[in-house]
């Protein structure tokens, strides 16, 4: 096994775990709630105006999860997959603690790491960038 074909395997399913969550927000791709849907919830929980935060959710997770599969601008990819960890963590994670069992943090800060990890080592020899 080689290094390079690890951190592919990271890049990948990292990445297309935020497109897919990226599309279900945009589109109701993969059981999500589409635009309108995911808009009402964010202005639910008091982020307005809730269709614009959740485009603006919806673009940075698909257009970082997609950089980071390509191992494309790993830098502003880690970005925008830390900057849409941290908001969930902010308005949503936080108050239930660290656990993942209580919808806690814990998986948003994984994921941070995981972003934050790849951007400092680079995308490896299996990436177009």
């Amino acid at each position: 096994m080689s290094i390079a074909l690890g951190l592919l395997i990271i890049r990948v399913v990292v990445g297309l775990m935020f497109a897919g969550h990226g599309v279900q927000k945009l589109f109701g791709w993969f059981g999500g709630y589409g635009l309108k849907g995911t808009g009402s919830w964010m202005d639910s929980i008091g982020l307005k105006p809730g269709v614009l935060v959740a485009l603006l959710a919806g673009l940075a997770e698909l257009a970082g999860g997609l950089l980071f599969v390509l191992g494309f601008w790993m830098i502003p990819a880690a970005v925008l997959i830390v900057l849409t960890m941290l908001g969930a963590i902010i308005s949503v994670h936080r108050k239930n603690g660290f656990w993942v069992t209580q919808n806690g943090m814990e998986y948003n800060i994984v994921l941070i790491a995981v972003a934050i990890g790849l951007a400092l080592i680079g995308a490896g020899e299996y990436a177009i960038g």
